[in-house]
Formats: structure tokens, C-alpha cells, sequence
């Protein structure tokens, strides 16, 4: 008894595996974005500062984030005519809810930092030598802070930034 193979059948046979090897599930090699990754990079912007004695300025900022997936460092520098504002803090998620420390260097400002990320909104509480709160509401190109404080100079800092 002879077998015979037709010239087709071993381009068959290749099409049937390359086929099947472009439709296996493949462990992906981007791992899943985690609740902070869409703040990484750098971002630039104008924003407010008002002081206790109720002066107010503008300011240029410029903000960096470094991290991701559930760890955030960040530092805020912004400058005014007379003033600046440097904010630092390193933070941590899980699930859902955030602790780390904060610190505003120039009025010589620190404390921990606690709260919740909900969707593109970071809302912190700021206790220690400092109190007060902080917003981070942001999307892929554009993000806005709101900081207020007691028992400090620094009232509040608004800043809206862009990705840069």
C-alpha cells in the first residue's frame, strides 16, 4: 500500500499552525495599568497661590510624577513674583484607598497624607505639622490640583496643568 502526499498538504499543514498559533491566548507583555499611571510623566501649567495674610499671585508650575501601579511620587515646583511652592509627596494605593507622607518644602511643611482614589480623583488629607487637604482630579492630557491648609503662611494653591 502507497501514501501519497499531495504538494499541497505540507502548505496546509503550515497554514493550519500558523493560524493556530495567531489565535493562542498570549500572556501579555504590558502589565495592567495600575490606579496611578495615568499621572506619570511630566506636566507644566498656571495656577494660584493666597497667602494668610491674604495676598494672592500667580504662579507657573511645573509637576512630575514618577512611579506606577499602586506607588506615586510626586513633586509640585511652582514659582510666583515673590514666592514659590515646592509639594512632595510618596504615596501608596490599595484598594481604593491611599496613605503616604507629604511635604511642602518652602513654608517648611510636613505631614501624612490619607485618603482615596475614586475613578480620576486623588482626595488627600493632610494631618501632622500641617493640616489641610488636596484634590488631583485628571485625565490623559490635563489635570487640576486644589491644596488647602492651616497652621501655615500657604493658604491654598490651585494649578492646572498639561501634559508637556
Amino acid at each position: 500500500m502507497r501514501i501519497t502526499v499531495g504538494r499541497s498538504l505540507p502548505l496546509r499543514l503550515l497554514a493550519v499552525l500558523a493560524l493556530t498559533i495567531a489565535l493562542a491566548p498570549w500572556p501579555s507583555s504590558r502589565a495592567a495599568a495600575g490606579p496611578f499611571d495615568t499621572l506619570l510623566g511630566s506636566w507644566r501649567g498656571n495656577g494660584q497661590i493666597r497667602l494668610s495674610d491674604g495676598r494672592t499671585e500667580r504662579l507657573k508650575c511645573n509637576a512630575y510624577y514618577t512611579g506606577g501601579g499602586s506607588q506615586l511620587g510626586m513633586a509640585i515646583r511652582c514659582q510666583s513674583e515673590s514666592s514659590s511652592v515646592e509639594i512632595r509627596s510618596k504615596l501608596s494605593q490599595t484598594g481604593g484607598r491611599i496613605s503616604g507622607t507629604w511635604e511642602e518644602r518652602t513654608f517648611n511643611a510636613t505631614g501624612t497624607a490619607s485618603g482615596q482614589a475614586t475613578g480620576d480623583r486623588i482626595n488627600l488629607q493632610i494631618s501632622g505639622g500641617v493640616t489641610g487637604t488636596m484634590q488631583v482630579s485628571y485625565s490623559g492630557s490635563r489635570q487640576s490640583v486644589a491644596i488647602s491648609t492651616q497652621g501655615i503662611a500657604l493658604k491654598s494653591v490651585t494649578i492646572d496643568l498639561t501634559r508637556s
